[in-house]
């Protein structure tokens, strides 16, 4: 069953508002019990108590005011007049003694009588009982007082004295139980009160026991679901970064059937994929250029289902003496040789960001430009991987006694290069069935034409007009001829790349201005001066290929005239 991570949250924040939601509940029916003792105390035992006091109070005011009307009948008898303003006084205090009683008792029996309440209801009976003994008393005192009152009236003195000290026993018996019940009421008040207080008190530690009970429980239900949260979230992390770092075999666990899960099963299925395209660009990569490969699977839409217009640069290398040098191997050790010698060689194409198209045997076809190289630098990386390759050959020579395992009799291997630039067609180009991406036009052609010229000139790295110009910064180049090759209407200026500006030795530079000079002299038919220039151009380099090819074409031009609009232009007839 799928739970989601929205669910999982809102399940987080339920239990915590749940377990507050107690809490807050529990909380509030303690403070209401309290509340209610409090108001218990203050609405019953409180109002008693004073009650209780001011009975005795007001049972002491009637009996001062029976001092002071005694007191007045005894200094004054003949004056009638005091007589009623007194007993009006002590019948107000009486009176107010009663209600008093009556009251704190009515409260009392309320109390007893309320399911609800707390207090101690033998305890509040007594009083009860000790009140009602009170009221008795009270009534006791009122009828001795009536008949001290009569006594009075008729001037019976010694029966007067009985009389009054029968009032004050009775005063002080009464005031001695009001004393008494006064002091119950207290202990009673005092117990109530202390009683409310430890609810309070044991409300507010259940409060908080709660509440730490609903802290512990929330954080232990939200820690287990964010560590259900955050654990695979870091196995993704993991996972990502060991991805970045190119390991493809990472495999997360699903742990959940949440997003989560379904997360982690779209980043196993994207490991999957990304060790699938591994797997392609190893394999193909072998086949292909990386870089078109990658294109191919990543963004197949980049290089385009159809040719586009485009000026590349051309490249076409080829091993010379070949042939010579298979005479004698055997089909394996050949292909030893080979693949040895294409390694070395196409080291410094990739090096360059050049795009290896194909081998052809033991050549190889290469081209540069957009997307894989800027449109300013084609050219010149293209020279500078010839130049490198040229160096490699050094290496491939000095490996030769160990691949073929013939220590003597070993043909100098060399190579031919050719680089044209130009505009060609480049894209997919094949059937449905198979294509490849590649490059058709005139400038292949003349790449491969010039590759192919280098054995005439007896040399090895010709460009044509266009190479020479963009790459003009980085390498030093000589004019050779201008040149008209098999499927070209109009003739190509080539050029030989003689190194790195600033690293051509000084003889080599000298060979080429003197060959310059025989070329000019050569296409203005100064038979004797082009010979002589290009003598001493053989003079500084000796083995200089295009000199000696230009001596034997002036002796030829000498005996067999050239028409009057020949335009030097050479043409090449072999493929």
């Amino acid at each position: 069953m799928k739970i989601s991570v929205g669910f999982k949250i809102a399940a987080v924040v339920l239990v915590l508002l749940s377990l507050v939601s107690t809490v807050a509940l529990v909380n509030a029916r303690s403070a209401r019990h309290v509340q209610s003792l409090i108001q218990n105390v203050h609405d019953t035992y409180v109002p008693s108590y004073g009650a209780l006091a001011r009975a005795n109070l007001r049972s002491a005011e009637e009996g001062l005011f029976v001092r002071r009307w005694l007191f007045a009948r005894v200094q004054t008898p003949e004056d009638k007049s005091v007589t009623p303003q007194f007993r009006q006084h002590i019948a107000e205090k009486a009176q107010q003694a009663d209600a008093e009683l009556k009251d704190a008792r009515n409260l009392i029996q309320s109390e007893i009588a309320n399911p609800a309440s707390f207090g101690d209801k033998l305890g509040l009976t007594r009083l009860d009982t000790e009140i009602e003994c009170l009221q008795r008393r009270h009534s006791e005192y009122e009828t001795a007082l009536a008949a001290l009152i009569g006594t009075v009236e008729q001037g019976d003195a010694p029966k007067m004295q009985d009389r009054l000290n029968e009032l004050d026993r009775l005063r002080d018996a009464f005031n001695d139980e009001s004393e008494a019940a006064r002091r119950a009421m207290m202990r009673l008040l005092d117990d109530a009160s202390n009683q409310a207080a430890r609810t309070q008190d044991v409300s507010v530690k259940i409060g908080l026991v709660l509440l730490g009970l609903a802290l512990i429980l929330g954080s232990a239900a939200a820690a287990l679901i964010t560590i259900g949260l955050v654990r695979p979230l870091r196995r993704l992390l993991a996972g990502t970064i060991l991805i970045q770092q190119g390991r493809l075999d990472i495999e997360v666990p699903v742990t959940s059937r949440d997003e989560v899960g379904e997360l982690t099963a779209g980043f196993n299925t994207m490991a999957r994929e990304l060790r699938s395209k591994d797997r392609i660009r190893e394999t193909f990569g072998r086949y292909m250029d990386p870089r078109i490969v990658e294109d191919l699977i990543d963004q197949p839409d980049r290089l385009g289902g159809t040719g586009e217009r485009r000026e590349m640069t051309i490249f076409f290398s080829d091993m010379r003496d070949f042939t010579s040098l298979g005479e004698g191997m055997t089909p394996a050790g050949m292909v030893r040789i080979v693949n040895r010698y294409l390694a070395l060689m196409s080291a410094p194409v990739r090096r360059n960001h050049g795009v290896i198209d194909k081998y052809i045997g033991d050549g190889i076809m290469a081209f540069w430009g957009p997307p894989f190289s800027q449109p300013g630098e084609q050219a010149r990386l293209a020279c500078l991987a010839g130049l490198e390759q040229i160096a490699a050959l050094q290496t491939f020579r000095a490996e030769l006694p160990d691949l073929t395992g013939f220590r003597r009799g070993l043909p100098s291997i060399d190579m031919r290069i050719g680089i044209a630039t130009g505009e060609v067609i480049v894209g997919n180009l094949g059937s449905d069935v198979s294509m490849s991406y590649t490059v058709m036009g005139d400038a292949v052609n003349v790449a491969s034409r010039l590759e192919v010229a280098s054995k005439a000139y007896g040399t090895r790295f010709l460009v044509n007009a266009r190479t020479a110009e963009m790459a003009d910064d980085t390498i030093e180049c000589r004019e050779i001829d201008r040149l008209l090759v098999k499927g070209k209407q109009e003739p190509e200026r080539v050029f030989e790349v003689l190194g790195r500006r600033g690293e051509v030795p000084a003889a080599v530079r000298e060979m080429a201005d003197r060959y310059a000079e025989g070329l000019a002299f050569y296409r203005q038919r100064v038979w004797l001066s082009a010979t002589a220039a290009f003598s001493a151009a053989l003079q500084a380099v000796p083995e200089d290929g295009p000199s000696r090819e230009f001596l034997r074409r002036v002796a030829l031009l000498e005996t067999d005239e050239p028409p009057v609009d020949w335009d030097g232009v050479w043409t090449l007839w072999e493929k």
